[in-house]
């Protein structure tokens, strides 16, 4: 088994890296939260270095190796519990991984149903089986303290205005953005800054308020 991978980065697509060891050329599948932070774990000299998950695709005709990357164990260790759910191989899941792990793990772990059905390929059933299956045991991977944030789009500039005044109320801008962001899936109506922070307001002082579909906020510098 192949646990980690190290080499020149070669070429980059939407879900995969071309990792150049020695000569031989590998591609390895990234989760898409991941591949968006995975400038951070380029080195000057253009290597990297991933931890990985190796199985088989196993085909009627043929078998084929695949890895799956990781900035770092953590990473890895929730993708495998995620992939103990009936109905989540490791492809899915590498495409199911579209916002930041510790948001991931806080709605399974409060049953944000909506914020699950939100992911890539997972329907109502499947954001069920998760929440059944890893609700109560990913409690440790919503400490993560993720570099990026929601899936990103231009903010309008109501919600950066919203964001600035929450950085001054000292919240952390991981935090901040995440307030935002289930303000907006409750209340997509809302086009001002008043009127988000005051939606933000009232989730923080009942909290079953906030669930629904997340709507994109641009990542804002940490």
């Amino acid at each position: 088994m192949i646990s980690r991978i190290e080499g020149k980065l070669r070429g980059k697509k939407t879900n995969t890296l071309l990792v150049d060891v020695g000569g031989f050329c590998y591609e390895v599948m990234v989760p898409v939260t991941i591949m968006k932070e995975i400038e951070n774990g380029v080195r000057e000299d253009g290597t990297i270095s991933l931890v990985t998950y190796h199985y088989y695709q196993v085909e009627p005709s043929r078998s084929t190796p695949v890895l799956v990357g990781f900035l770092n164990e953590i990473e890895k260790e929730f993708f495998e519990k995620f992939i103990t759910v009936s109905g989540v191989g490791p492809k899915a899941a590498v495409r199911a991984l579209s916002m930041p792990i510790s948001v991931i793990a806080q709605a399974i772990d409060s049953g944000d149903m909506p914020l699950l059905k939100s992911l890539p390929g997972i329907g109502e059933q499947r954001a069920k089986e998760i929440v059944a299956k890893l609700q109560g045991k990913v409690g440790k991977f919503g400490l993560i303290q993720d570099r990026g944030g929601a899936p990103t789009t231009k903010m309008e500039d109501y919600q950066e205005d919203a964001l600035e005044v929450l950085l001054q109320l000292q919240y952390k801008p991981q935090e901040a953005k995440d307030m935002l962001t289930k303000a907006l899936a409750q209340a997509p109506q809302i086009k001002s800054t008043e009127d988000l922070l005051n939606e933000v307001y009232r989730q923080r002082i009942n909290p079953a308020a906030g669930k629904g579909k997340p709507r994109n906020l641009v990542n804002a510098n940490d």
